[in-house]
């Protein structure tokens, strides 16, 4: 694929400054969970003037692009929805002002994110201008409601929409390193319950507040007894006491409610009934509920979907053929061999992959440690490289005879 590796790096470069506005474009345009449909708007003109194949907006708000009608198909994702921005005064520009120096982009979302989408949407011109007509259908998916709640969108697509890919590219941050699984995560939540009375005799009551402040210090402890991942890939799962909350008839009584939220970080071999198991046995007596809960929101399009917050683990072998495309692809790009790693937090993977097992790599543009931070950044370099990625992958995968 050598001829189509230097048409796609000399694409990539010709477009590099365009790349970089199309994400300024998509920062300046505001998108959180479930207010989607604005920036939406702006990513579906932009992928028209792309000239792709077919787009077209599901039921629960998701859009896709197509390139190509092949027989297997390859989906390239991006969630377009961010986090908000927390303290104001943290940021030195604004952070929706998609500022553009010194190579370069500034603003929420640009690494995490939307530096993706928009080198997949170069990905998408340069294909149709090299006039893709090979092995797969490329659907570029760009994807909501993930910072609330990740892999919902996937599951939609999934299970109602019917679109099963053979492969798929997640475009998260990796500092363009080729990653390949990361831990699943579960959100726990423990209820506990005592008996009230005046503050003046607090030994005629029993404290919720004291069985929970119990049970925080038990789950710090059972954090230190988790154990790694028999590969030592993924490393060893986590979990940590993430919000608090008590209730009693008045601040002169002693508390009959007490709940404490757990984030649980999951390694491979752990599942959801052995961490609600562990969660049960470490406090004790002192819990009288320990529960999964559900999420349940509207999207922008107003359609009610809801799921369990689990979301399984992942990873896919070092010699899967979808990382040996990846490395084909980057080899013939860039030179070299990419560093094969996996994120620390999670992805839409937990769906395409963790909960249906539909094969999974990461390639994005900018780093991790940037999601969710003040004075977010991405390199303008890691777009071009990014976008010449996701153009040259089906290709990569046509050369090495890559299967499902």
């Amino acid at each position: 694929m050598k001829v189509q590796s230097e048409t796609i790096l000399s694409k990539a470069q010709a477009y590099r400054d365009a790349t970089a506005d199309t994400l300024a474009r998509m920062v300046r345009v505001p998108a959180f969970s479930g207010t989607e449909g604005n920036r939406l708007k702006l990513i579906e003109q932009m992928c028209k003037d792309a000239g792709v194949d077919e787009i077209r907006i599901d039921g629960l708000g998701n859009l896709l692009a197509r390139v190509g009608s092949g027989k297997k198909i390859l989906a390239i994702d991006a969630h377009i929805d961010t986090v908000e921005t927390g303290d104001p005064k943290q940021w030195t520009d604004d952070p929706f002002g998609g500022i553009i120096r010194n190579g370069l982009v500034y603003g929420r979302g640009t690494s995490d994110q939307l530096g993706g989408a928009a080198s997949m949407i170069t990905a998408a011109r340069i294909l149709k201008e090299m006039n893709y007509s090979g092995e797969y259908t490329i659907w570029f998916s760009f994807t909501v409601m993930e910072e609330d709640c990740d892999g919902l969108c996937w599951k939609y697509l999934i299970e109602e929409e019917k679109l099963v890919p053979d492969f798929a590219v997640s475009t998260e941050p990796t500092s363009l390193r080729l990653y390949r699984g990361h831990r699943g995560r579960m959100e726990i939540e423990c209820t506990f319950r005592g008996v009230s009375c005046h503050g003046s005799a607090p030994e005629r009551g029993v404290s919720a507040a004291y069985k929970a402040s119990r049970g925080a210090l038990a789950i710090e402890k059972l954090n230190t007894q988790l154990t790694p991942d028999d590969d030592g890939f993924l490393g060893k799962g986590t979990v940590v006491v993430s919000k608090m909350e008590v209730h009693g008839p008045s601040l002169c009584a002693v508390p009959d409610q007490a709940m404490i939220y757990l984030d649980r970080r999951l390694t491979w071999g752990e599942t959801k009934e052995t961490a609600i198991d562990q969660v049960r046995r470490a406090l004790g007596a002192d819990v009288a509920e320990v529960r999964v809960p559900n999420y349940d929101k509207i999207s922008w399009k107003g359609t009610h979907y809801s799921q369990e917050l689990y979301f399984p683990t992942w990873k896919i072998a070092a010699d899967h053929p979808l990382v040996k495309g990846g490395f084909e692809a980057y080899r013939s790009l860039f030179g070299g061999e990419p560093v094969v790693d996996k994120w620390t937090f999670s992805t839409n993977g937990v769906s395409i992959c963790g909960r249906h097992g539909i094969p999974l790599i990461g390639f994005g543009p900018g780093d991790e440690n940037q999601a969710h931070a003040p004075n977010e950044i991405t390199r303008v370099d890691d777009l071009e490289k990014a976008s010449a990625f996701y153009a040259a992958l089906p290709y990569a995968l046509e050369s090495i005879g890559a299967m499902p």
